[in-house]
C-alpha cells in the first residue's frame, strides 16, 4: 500500500508522530494509502525551514520569480492530465471535472507569473519642497494555506502561485482524505527550480492546524472550507496575530424568472447542481422558480435526470463519481429523509441507485422545499437539489438576501433589465447572469459575503497580491548639507 510522506526541505520526509490516516478510492470504498498526520513538533520544524528559505527568497529578483513561475506553469500544463487522474482517484470526481479542476488552477499560475507587474508600487515626486514619497509592497514572510477536499489541486493552486511569487515561503496542509496532489505539486515546484523550503507540505489533522493558527512564524492563513471551521481558524488565527481569509460554505441559489428559456435553465441547474456529485462550495443547491416556470422547469430538470451516467470517475463515459467517503454519504443520504420527513416532495431519490462497491449516491431532486426545512438551511455538499417555488422576483431576492450565506447566486432571464436589478439588489460575493456557477477568472478575485467569508479579503487574483504582500510608505528627501536645520515642528507638505 502506497505511504504519503511530508514535503519538507525540498524533498519527501517520512513522518515521526506515529500517526497516519487511511486514503480511500471513492470508486471503489478500498483504501489506496496511508498518509502521515504531523505533530505539532514536526509543524515547527517545517516552519522552520520555510522561514530560513523565505529570507533568502524575498531577496530573489521580480525577473527570477517569474521564471520560476512560468517554468511551472509549462509543467503544469505537460503534466495536467497526470494531475487529473491523482485527482480522480482520491477524490472520486471524473477525469473531465479533474482536468477542468487543473485548468482554472493553471489560470492563476499564469496571473502570478505577471508578478513583476503586480508588484509595482506607486511614486509621487515633489510632496515636498524636496521630498518624494513613495509605496512599495513587500512579502510577509512564511505564510500558510489549509485546503479542502474538494479542490486537491485548483485551490492549494489559488494561494500558493500568488504567494510565492510575491516573495513569501507557503506552507501547505491539504485535505488528509486526497493528499497527494499536493506532492505532485511539490515535485513539479522543485523541478521548475523553486529552492528548497519556499514550498512545503505539511499532511495532517486538527493537530497540524493548530499548529500552524497559533505558531509565532506563520505571518498569514487561507482557508477554504465550511462555515463552522471557517470561523475557528479566523478567530484563533487572528487571536494570534496572524493576517487571516478564511471561505466558509454556501447555499448557492439560481433565481429563474418565467421568461427564462427553459431548456437552458433546466441544464443548467443540472450542470450546477450535480457537478462534482454536488461536492462544490459554488454548487447550485437550490432553484428558485419564480411564478408559472415552476411546473415545466421540475419537469425538465426531472427528465434529465435519468440520462445521468453514474460511475466509477476514470470510466471516460461517467458523468457524476461517488462521494468522497462512506459517512458524508450517509449524511447526504439523511438529509433526503429529512427533507421528506418535513414536507418536500421527492421527484428523484438517490437512495434509489443500484449497489456499487463505492460511495455513490445518485441525483436528488427535491421540490416545495421551504426556508424552514434542514435541506433548506444546512450546507449538503452532496448531489441533492432543492425547489423553492416563488410568486415574484421581489421574493425571489429577499429569499436569497435572507439566507446566512453569501457565496455565489444567478439568475436565469431573458430581461436584460431584470439582470440588472438583480446584481444591485442581491447580497452576495459573485453573481452570474445566465451562467450558474460565476467562479471569477484568475485576474479578478474569488470570495462570497456574510457567513461565506471571514476576513476582509477575497481569493487570488488582486486581492490575493493584496493578502500575501503589505505596504510600505517611504518618505525621502536628498538635501543639501549647507541647509539642514532643527525643527521642531509638525512636518509640513506646502
Amino acid at each position: 500500500m502506497n505511504h504519503i510522506a511530508h514535503w519538507i526541505g525540498g524533498a519527501e520526509r517520512a513522518g515521526e508522530s506515529g500517526r497516519v490516516g487511511p486514503v480511500f478510492n471513492p470508486a471503489t470504498g478500498s483504501q489506496i494509502a496511508s498518509v502521515d498526520l504531523a505533530s505539532a513538533d514536526e509543524v515547527a520544524a517545517a516552519v522552520a525551514v520555510a522561514k530560513e528559505a523565505a529570507k533568502h527568497w524575498r531577496e530573489a529578483s521580480l525577473s527570477k520569480r517569474s521564471a520560476v513561475l512560468f517554468k511551472f506553469r509549462e509543467l503544469l500544463a505537460a503534466n495536467a492530465g497526470e494531475l487529473a487522474k491523482i485527482v480522480t482517484t482520491e477524490h472520486g470526481k471524473v477525469l473531465a471535472d479533474a482536468a477542468g479542476e487543473v485548468a482554472r488552477g493553471l489560470e492563476n499560475v499564469e496571473f502570478a507569473t505577471g508578478i513583476p507587474h503586480l508588484m509595482k508600487g506607486s511614486f509621487s515626486e515633489q510632496a515636498a519642497t524636496g521630498v518624494d514619497v513613495y509605496s512599495i509592497r513587500q512579502p510577509l514572510g512564511v505564510v500558510a494555506g489549509i485546503t479542502p477536499f474538494n479542490f486537491p489541486a485548483m485551490v492549494p493552486l489559488w494561494m500558493c502561485a500568488t504567494a510565492i511569487a510575491a516573495g513569501n515561503a507557503f506552507v501547505l496542509k491539504p485535505s488528509e482524505k486526497d493528499p497527494s496532489a499536493s506532492l505532485f505539486l511539490a515535485r513539479l515546484w522543485k523541478e521548475a527550480g523553486l529552492p528548497d523550503g519556499v514550498f512545503t507540505v505539511v499532511h495532517g489533522d486538527k493537530e497540524a492546524v493548530d499548529a500552524l493558527l497559533t505558531h509565532p512564524d506563520i505571518a498569514a492563513v487561507s482557508f477554504v472550507g465550511s462555515t463552522p471551521i471557517a470561523k475557528y481558524i479566523y478567530e484563533t488565527g487572528t487571536a494570534h496575530g496572524k493576517r487571516v481569509q478564511a471561505l466558509g460554505g454556501a447555499k448557492n441559489h439560481m433565481i429563474v424568472l418565467p421568461d427564462a428559456e427553459l431548456d437552458a435553465a433546466a441544464d443548467a441547474a443540472i450542470s450546477a447542481g450535480y457537478g462534482a456529485a454536488g461536492e462544490r462550495c459554488m454548487a447550485i443547491s437550490v432553484v428558485v422558480a419564480v411564478g408559472d416556470i415552476a411546473d415545466p422547469l421540475v419537469e425538465a430538470i426531472a427528465a434529465r435526470l435519468p440520462k445521468i451516467k453514474i460511475g466509477d470517475g476514470a470510466d471516460p463515459d461517467s458523468e457524476m463519481g461517488p462521494l468522497i467517503s462512506a459517512q458524508h454519504r450517509d449524511k447526504v443520504a439523511g438529509y433526503i429523509e429529512a427533507g421528506a420527513s418535513e414536507g418536500a416532495k421527492i421527484i428523484a431519490d438517490g437512495r434509489d441507485i443500484s449497489e456499487k462497491p463505492g460511495f455513490f449516491l445518485g441525483a436528488t431532486l427535491l421540490d416545495n422545499v421551504t426556508p424552514s426545512m434542514t435541506v433548506y438551511t444546512d450546507e449538503i455538499f452532496g448531489p441533492v437539489l432543492s425547489i423553492v417555488r416563488v410568486g415574484t422576483y421581489a421574493e425571489a431576492v429577499e429569499l436569497v438576501n435572507n439566507n446566512e450565506y453569501g457565496n455565489g447566486t444567478a439568475i436565469f432571464t431573458r430581461d436584460g433589465g431584470a439582470a440588472r436589478q438583480f446584481q444591485f439588489d442581491v447580497n452576495a460575493g459573485m453573481v452570474g447572469v445566465n451562467v450558474p456557477i460565476p467562479v471569477p477568472v484568475a485576474y479578478y478575485s474569488f470570495g462570497g459575503w456574510k457567513a461565506s467569508l471571514f476576513g476582509d479579503t477575497h481569493m487570488y487574483g488582486p486581492d490575493g497580491i493584496h493578502f500575501f504582500t503589505r505596504s510600505k510608505v517611504v518618505t525621502s528627501r536628498w538635501p543639501d548639507p549647507g541647509t539642514s536645520a532643527i525643527d521642531l515642528g509638525f512636518p509640513q507638505t506646502r
